[in-house]
């Protein structure tokens, strides 16, 4: 099952736009406040330079990346932290995801309505995140309620109703979760409640394409500034660049891009930000049947990561025959990657690296 990630923030960002673009669902936007209610979900694959380069050398019949399941969901109003609005659609559906990334306006256009009225980054992301924390309290408030209703406790852990109170008090204070330390056993007593404020979060700026080709925008400085103190990873990207590009044929998209002075594209970065925040590596397996990308956690032994093929290698394992493909790139071809070395046989333990290319032999 894919990890997946939700897109989050206040009407008419560009949300909808972005998760078009990322799995060419085709959701239906609107220029106007429309009172969306409807959750979009679909799959994005995540470019991979070396996918494409095994392709290249093998001419497999199947090429697959990688891929994230993407969350589109209501625009989030004042108040849906509370419930008010779609904000029980909206928080049902991205509690359940395991990343967020928060769509924040800077394009102006008078012809698009901004929620509040103006452009202003700051207060926009001030906005979600005080809905996102208020979500999560209630969430607290309710749960307490629970467990002490009744003549018995009604608790799954005997630390849940001590650890659901420290996090409380962190948010009252208006910190997110992923600000407090909990050590083991308290981290068990809640991972049954699905909190949004201790999720990953990046922030993704909507520039117009006169933004992005200066690469400046309102209090861009501020901005960057409150993204490195917060921890938020800072993403700037057009939706209407995109649209373009997505227009284009390959080598059209390759001489925008150079116009714009920029050598990937927006969503191509998105993608794989997202992909990081998750600690998501791919290993490569490459045939002439199929070359293919296998999403793991990083730092995933060996034996592990050949269960992701099948159970049965895992549970036959001998030896991962593995090259990095850097190593199997310089080299420009199998034949000359074995005769010079590249390849180790690793056993059950090897942690498997981001681009290691792996033949798994086992025996069942």
């Amino acid at each position: 099952m894919a990890l997946s990630c939700g897109l989050i923030g206040l009407p008419m960002v560009g949300k909808t736009t972005f998760f078009n673009l990322l799995t060419g669902a085709g959701a239906e936007t609107s220029a106007f406040f429309s009172g969306k209610v409807t959750t979009n979900s679909g799959h994005a694959y995540v470019p991979d330079y070396r996918v494409d380069y095994l392709a290249k050398m093998f001419h497999p019949k199947k090429t697959t990346y990688a891929q994230l399941e993407v969350v589109d969901v209501p625009g989030l109003v004042s108040g849906s932290g509370k419930g008010q609005g779609t904000g029980n659609e909206f928080l049902a559906a991205i509690r359940q995801t395991d990343a967020l990334a928060q769509i924040v306006r800077a394009f102006d256009n008078p012809e698009v309505l901004h929620a509040s009225g103006d452009i202003n980054i700051l207060r926009d992301i001030d906005i979600i995140n005080s809905e996102l924390l208020f979500a999560d309290l209630q969430l607290i408030e309710t749960r307490l309620q629970r467990i002490n209703n009744g003549r018995k406790k009604n608790m799954e852990h005997p630390l849940e109703e001590a650890t659901l109170l420290k996090c409380q008090a962190l948010l009252e204070e208006e910190k997110p979760l992923k600000l407090l330390t909990l050590d083991e056993e308290e981290s068990e007593s809640v991972k049954h409640i699905p909190f949004l404020t201790d999720k990953q979060m990046m922030i993704v700026i909507n520039l117009d394409e006169n933004q992005l080709a200066t690469g400046d925008y309102p209090r861009r400085q501020e901005v960057e500034a409150f993204c490195v103190a917060e921890g938020y990873e800072l993403l700037t990207v057009s939706a209407k660049a995109e649209e373009e590009i997505a227009e284009l044929g390959t080598e059209e998209q390759t001489l925008f891009l150079e116009e714009l002075g920029i050598s990937e594209s927006g969503l191509s970065r998105m993608t794989k930000a997202i992909y990081r925040q998750l600690g998501l590596i791919s290993f490569l397996t490459a045939g002439e049947d199929e070359v293919r990308a296998w999403t793991i956690p990083a730092g995933l032994p060996a034996k592990a990561a050949a269960g992701k093929i099948h159970s049965d290698i895992e549970r036959g394992f001998i030896r991962a025959e593995t090259v990095a493909f850097d190593q199997l790139a310089e080299a420009g071809s199998m034949a000359t990657a074995r005769e010079k070395g590249y390849f180790r046989l690793e056993g059950k333990e090897y942690p498997v690296a981001d681009g290691d290319i792996i033949n798994f032999r086992f025996n069942v």
